[in-house]
């Protein structure tokens, strides 16, 4: 054991800070024809009443007659400028291939479409950049890369998730399919626990951190709790990072509230540490031990006294996502002490680039079964983080984690399938 904290003490700083950047293998099928007819000069009116009434993008059968797929065309209604239209649902399109990702123009007429054939459970959010002949030089080395900071909205689709860094929403679509976020719908029928939001020392780190701390209903944060937290086993535990996003923006709570009340998990508490901005998190969310170090010793012990907090590691559980769930996997195998469970959506273990590619996965192949359960979710179309997915699951196998798990959905890197999957896992490791 001392030799895996020695590893794990000293993993490579200063790498890369973007994922491999391979091609798409297999480009996602692109339909000739559109989900309905597209209409010539004459009827381009009454087809955009049509598209406002339904919403965007249109979902139709597979033209080839298979029953698990939809055709499914995103539509932008241009101007006499519009000189490019790229849609990127996530993970489907490849940046790096533009030309799969253009859409194509109905001559004469201002209806620019693109359909592509998707399986039926597919789910996904998507960006529109529009060139409307400003300020772009189609001839330009850097065109596309440019082109992608042109994003619109879809004013045809009222279904949007908040951005992650902020921002105008993003759309998104889902197919008849694919699972529902129903759970985070807020019910009125439901006994509503208790977020508050504080500032926390981060010695460690420096500085302090905002942090979101959610009490089940009848647990109110007090100070008072520490005693009763000593005479009892004490709430569960979820600590989930990136908090600024899960509670402000998607409304953490309501879901958590939902599955108390349906008695699919125990009443738990929840721990929402910021991320603070996207070069801090590059730094503290890639096996940081020092980031480690704050969650397990200054943040909880911090949350155990506003609330009767359990200090039993099978009975916490830490989740992320991206590089927040390979901090996720780190944090359950650097301290199993105090993180039994780890909940990991669509983690970066293709961390670092370079030579010690896939380092924790490595790590893990060379050490003995810790006592903590890991739970894998990852979308797909995530062609990148996949293959370093699959072989961190064959490791764990070969490890001896069978208590562990592992599942695919059809989707992206995607707050959209992130929120069901959270749900899931949840379920899975809590009630029990």
């Amino acid at each position: 054991m001392d030799s895996v904290h020695t590893l794990l003490a000293s993993p490579p700083r200063n790498t890369p800070h973007h994922p491999p950047r391979p091609a798409r293998p297999h480009p996602v099928p692109r339909l000739a024809e559109p989900v309905r007819a597209l209409p010539g000069p004459d009827g381009v009116e009454e087809f955009w009443a049509e598209v406002r009434a339904h919403g965007t993008p249109l979902v139709g059968p597979d033209p080839y007659g298979s029953a698990e797929h939809r055709a499914v065309t995103f539509l932008w209604r241009g101007t006499t400028a519009t000189r490019a239209v790229e849609a990127l649902p996530n993970k489907l399109g490849d940046p790096r291939a533009p030309e799969n990702n253009l859409m194509e123009r109905v001559p004469g007429t201002d209806v620019w479409h693109l359909t592509l054939r998707l399986r039926h459970d597919w789910r996904g959010t998507y960006e529109l950049h529009v060139d409307e002949g400003t300020r772009l030089d189609p001839g330009a080395p850097d065109y596309w890369r440019r082109l992608r900071s042109h994003r619109a909205g879809d004013p045809f689709n009222s279904r949007t998730l908040p951005r992650r860094w902020g921002g105008d929403p993003v759309p998104y679509a889902e197919l008849p399919a694919a699972p529902r976020a129903v759970d985070w719908e807020p019910r009125p029928d439901v006994a509503r626990g208790t977020v508050t939001e504080h500032r926390v020392p981060a010695g460690r780190l420096g500085g302090s951190r905002r942090v979101w701390l959610y009490a089940p209903p009848g647990a109110a944060p007090d100070a008072g709790h520490r005693a009763a937290a000593c005479r009892t086993a004490g709430l569960p535990v979820l600590v989930l990072l990136d908090g600024e996003h899960w509670q402000p923006r998607l409304g953490l709570s309501h879901l958590l509230d939902n599955l108390i009340a349906d008695g699919r998990i125990p009443p738990v508490a929840a721990v929402l540490p910021e991320a603070v901005d996207a070069p801090t998190r590059w730094a503290e969310l890639t096996c940081n031990p020092a980031y480690v170090a704050f969650l397990a010793d200054d943040l909880l012990p911090w949350a155990a006294g506003r609330l009767p907090l359990t200090a039993d590691p099978a009975r916490t559980v830490i989740a992320g996502q991206s590089l927040g769930g390979l901090t996720a996997a780190y944090a359950a195998v650097a301290a199993p002490h105090r993180f039994g469970n780890a909940l990991v959506q669509s983690g970066s273990f293709w961390w670092p680039v370079g030579e010690d590619a896939e380092w924790l996965t490595r790590v893990l192949a060379g050490a003995p079964r810790l006592p903590v359960r890991l739970w894998l979710s990852f979308g797909e179309q995530e062609w990148v983080a996949l293959p370093a997915a699959r072989r961190l699951r064959d490791t764990l196998a070969s490890a001896g984690y069978h208590d562990s798990s592992y599942r695919e959905f059809n989707g992206g890197h995607d707050y959209l399938c992130w929120r069901t999957e959270l749900a899931d896992g949840l379920v899975e490791l809590l009630a029990r």
